[in-house]
Order: C-alpha cells, then structure tokens, then sequence
C-alpha cells in the first residue's frame, strides 16, 4: 500500500516573523517589498492570515496590498504590517524543520522552503501514518514554535491537494478509494498543470470543477491541450504514479528584479541583466548543478504584460560569458521594435536556465 505524506507549513515566513517579534502577533501581516506609501513596487511573498482577510496572498502586488491596507484602515480594521524578507533567516529555520521532518520519514523530498513531501509507504494503515504525522506536527511546533499542515494520500497529487485542505494547522487524510470524490467538487485550478490562462480557457466553456472536467474524454482534452491534456486526464482521477526523490534536482534557478521605477534606459537594463547572470551562476554552483542548456529571459511592461523568450544550446554550458551573451541575445529585441513595438516602459527583468545537469 501507497501512503504519502506533504508537509506545508503555515505562512511560513510571515510565522517566523511572528515568533521572533511579538509586537506581530494578533496583527496583518505582509513580508515582501517596502510598498512606500503605495507607490512601492514588488510583491507581497507572504502574507498571515489575517491579512489574507483582506484580499492580500501571495504574489500580491505590494501596491495593491498597501491599498488594500487602506482601505481596511478606513473600515475601522487594523492596517497591515508590512516587513522586509530575510531570505537567511528563513532559509536557516527551513534547514531545522527539514532536520525534524526526517526523524519521522525513511525518505523525504523537500519540494521548496517550506514544503516536503514523505513515504510512508512502510506504515501498515492510514491511521498509523495519521498518527505519525500528528506526532510530526507536535515536535515542530515544540522545537519551531511554528504550525505545519500535513495531508496523507495514496500520491503525492493527493496529498499536496489534502495538506490546504484544514489550514492553517490542519491534518487531512484522504485513502486512495475516496480520492476521486475527495476532486471531484473542487476547482480545477487546484490541479497542478492548471494555471490561470488554461482556467480562463476552460472556465469559458463553463468547465470549473474537476466533476465538470470529467466529462470530457481523453481525446477531447488532448485535442484542447496537447500532451497535457493526456496527464491531465490522469490527475482529475486522483491519479500519479510520480515517486517521492530524496536528491531531487531543481528543474530551473532564475533571479528576477522590479525596478524602482520603469525604464527603457539600456544602460540600467544591461547592468541589471549582468547581475541577474552572476546570480544565476552563484545559485546554479549552490545547487551542485554544473551546467545548463536553455536560457529563459522574463520581461515584464508597466502595464503588467509579462513576455518571456527562450533559446536551447546546442551543449551543455556553466559559463557565465555564455549565459551573458544569451541573456543579452534575448533581451536586444526588447529594447526596439522587434519585441516592443510600441516601446513600453519595463518593470521587471528575470533570467532562468532550465535543463540542467
């Protein structure tokens, strides 16, 4: 029998900054960029649940959140908080709960900073893995002062799906015969694959649960969505036969940055474009990988159109004048009229190498 845990802690970074500062607690919270009276640019990387409240996730522009914070302020609501990210702090208190997570599991997959995914396929029943985990929960809030949530399945699909089912704090088990009626009222976006233009897509055909997208055949989502539509098919049925990697290599690192205010100025663009390469680099060597293939330049205009272009080598390469020079290739045509005919000012610059070894 199949049994996999995912572990997701509870607004992680804004948690942390909750524990370490008492005047936090009981307060809106949101840890990303200074938003400057609302004239800050960047976004939100956590907000708590209290500012959840308010409309605030993550990803949210910090401008939209300070207005959001207003407007709350105006309501007679307590204003947010906002606090500056302190990537090594949270990097080392990841380092600590990962510590923690591997006394309980025999192999662990630590999927980001603040998630891991555990086999417990040893465990001879549900409940036994429930009550493991419950365990798991209790000494990471004893050691971390932090509450985790935690979803039992028969994949690592399900389980991801089950651990934002109870949160924040909660603990969900879903057995691999109920895991198609566990989907089937929810929206397709909790799908992993589904992103907000193959929602919009879908949506429009009034498709928005998983019961909606069942009814289509494997034909018909091959023939609106490629080869994902064939996956897709086996992800609606709780289906994923993906196995849990205790050595999992990054799929890609990138860097990415807003500028204070938005340009056209070659100058600013090529200098920033040379520190997001040596950022890159630094991460690649940081993450053991040696060399990379496909170069991936992200692009984002002031009116928030966000383009990206890409260009595969025909060897693998870790040189930082090779990940100049095609960052640079890709980045010429947003400066003229091949990529920006009607040259828009740029807000955010990112750079990604993917295929990696």
């Amino acid at each position: 029998m199949r049994i996999i845990a995912h572990l997701d802690m509870d607004a992680f970074f804004a948690a942390i900054e909750e524990r370490d500062t008492p005047a936090f607690r009981g307060v809106p919270l949101v840890v990303g960029a200074d938003p400057r009276g609302g004239n800050g640019r960047g976004v939100a990387s956590t907000a708590n649940y209290l500012a959840r409240e308010y409309g605030i996730h993550s990803a949210t522009p910090i401008s939209t959140a300070w207005r959001l914070s207003e407007a709350a302020r105006r309501a007679g609501k307590p204003p947010v908080t906002f606090v500056s990210v302190d990537m090594h702090k949270y990097a080392r208190v990841s380092e600590a709960v990962m510590r923690i997570v591997r006394r309980f599991f025999p192999q662990v997959e630590q999927a980001s900073i603040d998630e891991s995914y555990g086999d417990m396929s040893g465990m001879e029943s549900y409940e036994a893995a429930e009550a493991v985990c419950r365990r798991l929960k209790d000494l990471i809030h004893a050691e971390e002062q932090l509450t985790a949530s935690v979803g039992i399945g028969p994949n690592k699909l399900i389980a991801k799906i089950a651990s934002g089912w109870r949160k924040p704090n909660g603990l969900t088990v879903v057995r691999a015969e109920e895991a198609e009626a566990f989907l089937a009222p929810l929206s397709i976006r909790v799908i992993p694959g589904i992103g907000p233009k193959t929602e919009g897509m879908l949506n429009a055909e009034h498709i928005k649960t998983v019961t909606d997208l069942r009814a289509l055949s494997v034909h018909q989502l091959e023939a609106l969505l490629g080869k994902r539509g064939v996956d897709l098919f086996e992800r609606i049925r709780g289906r994923d036969d993906a196995p849990v990697e205790e050595h999992s290599e990054p799929q890609s690192i990138g860097e990415q940055e807003t500028f204070e205010s938005d340009t056209l100025d070659s100058q600013r663009l090529l200098t920033l474009l040379d520190a997001l390469v040596h950022g890159v680099i630094e991460r690649l060597h940081h993450e053991g990988c040696h060399s990379f293939r496909t170069v991936v330049l992200t692009v984002r205009f002031a009116d928030f159109k966000t383009t990206s272009r890409s260009h595969t080598l025909a060897a693998p390469t870790g040189n930082t004048m090779t990940l100049q020079r095609e960052g640079l290739k890709l980045l010429l045509p947003f400066l003229d009229r091949r990529e920006n005919p009607h040259r828009k000012l740029i807000r955010l610059l990112g750079l990604r190498v993917e295929k990696l070894s």
